[in-house]
């Protein structure tokens, strides 16, 4: 990392149009409304939550920011069951271990009540300390930490997390407080399969990701994947917009999608989009097989609008 890791994320960009460009050097292509609360988020030091369908940038937006700020991403994997530990952090328990046998070793005996309690402190001293994600931005900010499915996790998690971003401390009992020294850039996404709470909510800016239009899709092939010739960047999107406007569809292509099979018919040398190329390769986007034998049976009529 560079010097760019000290600096203030909030200052960091003069205007959203300033972080929307930089967005774009790395390769994520935004629109206005999402530039600016992206840039409302960093400016007033709120946390920033996405939701949208699954492959509409909502995790890279995440890693555009940091690359954009030149500063560490630190992501949480969220999980039905996961908890405060998972968070921020554990007891290397092997270790400790190892620890108490070797100090017993060296000892070669039974020690007197000072000797255990001293001997109990060690154990739980910093180099045995796993910090989980968390608990590393709180100690590593400013630093971009990503929140991934909260919409995975449970009610009691959502109101740790909340507790955590209203003070940006957390205290560990055996070692005291830490808290951060610059607020954390920190982005949450969810999927929405379940409505999160709205006291988190309150506390974050929010914006909804939805698929991005023809032009900018295709814009976004034209950045990630040069290789693949214009026409057929325009009818892979084309045809993958045919595809979401099905409601029947169990799971519509992303954008991840869309330049997987623009790539991949690239390097089948596809030159033009035909139902048989796009048969043949329908599974590089089409990821249900539901969805796969309701889009092959009309691809000729996806293909013709």
């Amino acid at each position: 990392m560079g010097d760019a890791v000290h600096m203030d994320p909030r200052t960091h960009f003069a205007t959203s149009a300033n972080l929307s460009e930089a967005l774009g050097e790395t390769g994520y292509l935004t629109d206005d409304a999402l530039s600016t609360v992206a840039w409302l988020a960093l400016r007033l030091g709120r946390p920033l939550l996405l939701e949208g369908e699954p492959g509409t940038g909502k995790t890279a937006l995440a890693e555009a920011l940091a690359e954009a700020l030149d500063l560490p991403l630190l992501r949480l994997q969220c999980y039905e069951g996961i908890d405060a530990s998972q968070a921020l952090y554990d007891w290397d328990f092997p270790r400790q271990i190892l620890h108490l046998r070797a100090v017993e070793a060296a000892r070669g005996g039974a020690s007197g009540e000072r000797e255990l309690a001293d001997l109990e402190d060690s154990l739980f001293d910093e180099r045995f300390l796993l910090a989980r994600p968390v608990l590393q931005a709180l100690r590593e900010a400013p630093c971009v930490l990503l929140i991934d499915e909260i919409d995975r996790a449970d009610d009691e998690f959502e109101a740790f997390l909340l507790e955590v971003l209203s003070t940006w401390a957390v205290t560990i009992p055996e070692l005291g407080t830490v808290a951060a020294s610059t607020a954390p850039v920190v982005v949450l996404t969810s999927n929405r399969t379940r409505e999160l709470h709205d006291a988190l909510k309150r506390r974050c800016l929010y914006h909804w990701i939805d698929h991005p239009g023809i032009e900018r899709e295709i814009a976004i092939i034209a950045q990630r994947a040069p290789q693949v010739p214009a026409r057929l960047a325009e009818q892979v999107t084309r045809l993958v917009h045919g595809i979401r406007t099905d409601r029947e569809i169990l799971k519509p292509p992303g954008v991840a999608e869309t330049l997987d099979w623009a790539r991949a018919l690239h390097e089948l040398g596809t030159r033009e989009l035909d139902t048989t190329a796009a048969a043949a390769t329908l599974g590089v986007a089409v990821k249900y097989r539901e969805d796969a034998e309701r889009v092959r049976h009309a691809l000729d009529q996806l293909l013709a609008g």
